[in-house]
């Protein structure tokens, strides 16, 4: 009876630490393109300004990857927190489509800020999990932005939309200008 009820805790111990253990980061378009084997990879970086928060700054930059014959652009966000940095690496074609949907959210939020919840979010999220969007809180606006589908402290917040407005512009402008 004894080995019975030990055994079957051993077996339930070992199954939720085989459960339990943390996800690991989902493959992005970054991942995938810098994880072809049987090619030469190579890359360069491109400083952009830095992007203002609430409090301190993010660094920004493109980076442009060379894999076998092909070459992609990321602008990448990254932000130093307490234990780690915590960059988001964005496809040109992500940040264009986080440029559209940055107007969409900066018309709604301005309906939004009206609002008499004690809560409000609206977000847009790309297909690597990078989301930016706004909360309303106690009638305040403010703006958003989190570097990665998991872990901690990968949220920025934005000391503006203007902010965000001019540095994904800067980005694609920059983006554009290397593809040339």
């Amino acid at each position: 009876m004894k080995k019975t009820i030990l055994l079957t805790l051993i077996f339930i111990l070992s199954i939720s630490i085989l459960f339990g253990q943390e996800a690991k980061e989902a493959d992005t378009k970054m991942d995938r393109f810098l994880s072809r084997t049987g090619v030469i990879v190579k890359f360069e970086d491109y400083k952009l300004e830095g992007m203002k928060l609430s409090y301190g700054i993010a660094d920004t930059k493109i980076r442009k990857i060379y894999s076998g014959g092909e070459v992609s652009l990321f602008y990448q966000v990254s932000n130093k927190g307490e234990y780690s940095t915590k960059t988001a690496s964005i496809a040109y074609e992500d940040l264009i489509e986080l440029q559209k949907a940055l107007q969409k959210l900066a018309l709604q939020s301005k309906e939004d800020i009206n609002t008499h919840c004690d809560y409000l979010e609206n977000k847009f999220v790309t297909i690597d999990g990078v989301k930016v969007g706004y909360y309303v809180s106690k009638g305040k606006l403010s703006w958003y932005m989190v570097l990665g589908k998991y872990g901690k402290g990968n949220s920025i917040f934005l000391k503006d939309f203007d902010t965000l407005k001019t540095a994904f512009d800067l980005a694609k402008g920059k983006m554009e200008e290397l593809k040339s």
